[in-house]
């Protein structure tokens, strides 16, 4: 890297057009990494793994490689289950490492926890003895995509050129994608408190075993409704509102109350293993296939969604 991106955390944009562009940029960066010592991972959509472990050759044996479709469906654990996870394991070294959580086909739903991650990556990482490169298809994706990587990257590199960000912003970008969570038309809902903690994870149990969930899907869900309504109960004015509904082939659950996150990295930060408790958050992260979030001095909604 250049001057450009001189400092203890480095998190540059690339801007790629092609398999070619794609390659001339990841490549030479896992080798350097490579070259200097420095412990490598790539992770990326599984149809870009087979590229680069190719272009790679022998080298790509001295690789962590992650499929990004799976570790980072839900974009609200790829910090803590991708990018800390291997960071954290080598805390004496710098660490070097490819992260394209943001692709074509992403779907609106989870395009906005995609910008918020890419944002909270600067805060997570402040201080840190790391590099993280995010690729950008500048021909799959749509402008927003590309506008918004300029806010959520200190440095952006297209055609080859890296450049400082005209337009570098994290903390408008979480801001910007804090937004309202509307509930479906359909959704079924329980108003609970303290005494009806049971009641309202048996309501979710009961209304996503009716749109067709089940099994360990269905117990995982059961597990993030316990955690959530007790948040509620304890940390959100001791009451709040579970919804149920069925879109797009998910189940959709959704608990509102009047508290308020201050932390926008709640739930997205790895726990120390002393610390108790703490951990209601990341465990919904790590669960859901998608966790969206809007908060404010009105109150919390918190939204999960889990395959059929």
């Amino acid at each position: 890297m250049t001057a450009a991106t001189a400092g203890p955390f480095v998190h540059p944009a690339l801007f790629y057009r092609g398999e070619q562009e794609y390659l001339d940029g990841t490549v030479p960066f896992v080798r350097a990494g490579l070259e200097a010592g420095e412990p490598v991972a790539v992770a990326v959509p599984a149809q870009k793994l087979g590229v680069v472990q190719e272009a790679l050759g022998d080298a790509a044996a001295e690789v962590t490689f992650v499929d990004m479709t799976q570790a980072g469906r839900n974009p609200g654990r790829i910090i803590p289950k991708v990018l800390r996870v291997f960071a954290d394991a080598r805390p004496d070294t710098r660490v070097r490492i490819i992260g394209e959580p943001v692709w074509p086909g992403r779907s609106e739903a989870e395009y906005p926890a995609c910008v918020q991650h890419e944002a909270l990556i600067n805060s997570a990482f402040e201080g840190r003895e790391a590099t993280i490169l995010c690729p950008y298809d500048a021909e799959g994706l749509d402008e927003r995509a590309l506008t918004d990587a300029y806010a959520t990257h200190p440095v952006v590199i297209s055609g080859g050129r890296e450049q400082k960000s005209p337009s570098y912003a994290p903390e408008r970008a979480v801001e910007l994608y804090n937004e309202p969570l509307t509930p479906s038309g359909t959704a079924q809902e329980y108003v609970f408190g303290a005494e009806e903690l049971p009641a309202a994870r048996y309501f979710v149990v009961e209304q996503a075993a009716r749109f067709g969930l089940s099994g360990i899907r269905l117990e995982d869900l059961a597990l993030v409704a316990a955690e959530l309504t007790t948040n509620s109960v304890v940390h959100g004015g001791g009451t709040g509102t579970v919804r149920v509904w069925a879109e797009d082939g998910q189940v959709v659950c959704e608990v509102r109350d009047e508290g308020c996150m201050k932390d926008p990295l709640a739930g997205r930060q790895p726990s120390p293993p002393a610390q108790l408790g703490g951990r209601g958050l990341l465990l919904v992260n790590y669960l859901m296939d998608l966790v969206r979030v809007h908060t404010g001095p009105e109150g919390t909604a918190v939204r999960c969604y889990v395959d059929c």
